[in-house]
């Protein structure tokens, strides 16, 4: 194959590649997706508690408009204080349909809300007798936050977040909460 073949083949592959990306970018014909995918840490606030449990994650998601897209998460929390006696961590999964604004002459700040269906799953135990107690549920979970765009791929967001309650073996009930900070990387 001669050099000007490979140039004008190796010209047409780059432009083909590059007009697809700026299509999921400008979402095309509304069809197209715009995928991303990030680490989140944060507070994770089990009602009742001793102590706050540091809480840290993934998330990932696809935006399908400018202000409308789907997102799911992973969180798990280090083990706390619950007590002076006891112990607790807990692991939340959750898929979301969430809303985006951009905030007009900001420069990239965005309001952000997510609705949708957790698992929160919390763990309490003896710190003397190693006995466990544990909880489950499965219900609406959602947030609230601010976010900025700091390049065209790039984004970090705060979030005030709330999970299922939970009722334990003992009978206790347990709101949960938390707060996020997260950065995800858009493709």
């Amino acid at each position: 194959m001669k050099t000007l073949q490979k140039t004008l083949l190796a010209l047409a592959a780059g432009t083909l590649m590059t007009a697809g990306a700026q299509a999921a970018v400008t979402y095309g014909n509304g069809m197209t997706a715009q995928p991303y995918i990030g680490a989140k840490v944060g507070q994770y606030d089990l009602d009742g508690a001793k102590d706050k449990g540091t809480s840290y994650g993934v998330y990932g998601g696809a935006k399908f408009t400018p202000n409308f897209g789907l997102e799911a998460e992973y969180l798990t929390t280090s083990d706390e204080d619950f007590s002076n006696t006891r112990e607790y961590s807990a692991d939340t999964y959750g898929v979301y349909a969430t809303g985006d604004y951009a905030f007009p002459n900001t420069g990239g700040l965005y309001g952000k809300g997510r609705l949708g269906i957790a698992k929160n799953e919390v763990d309490v135990k003896g710190k003397a007798t190693g006995i466990e107690v544990s909880g489950s549920e499965t219900g609406v979970a959602g947030g609230l936050g601010l976010g900025f765009n700091v390049a065209p791929n790039a984004s970090i967001e705060a979030m005030y977040n709330w999970y299922p309650s939970i009722e334990t073996d003992l009978g206790e009930d347990l709101d949960a909460s938390g707060v996020t900070l997260g950065a995800h990387l858009k493709f």
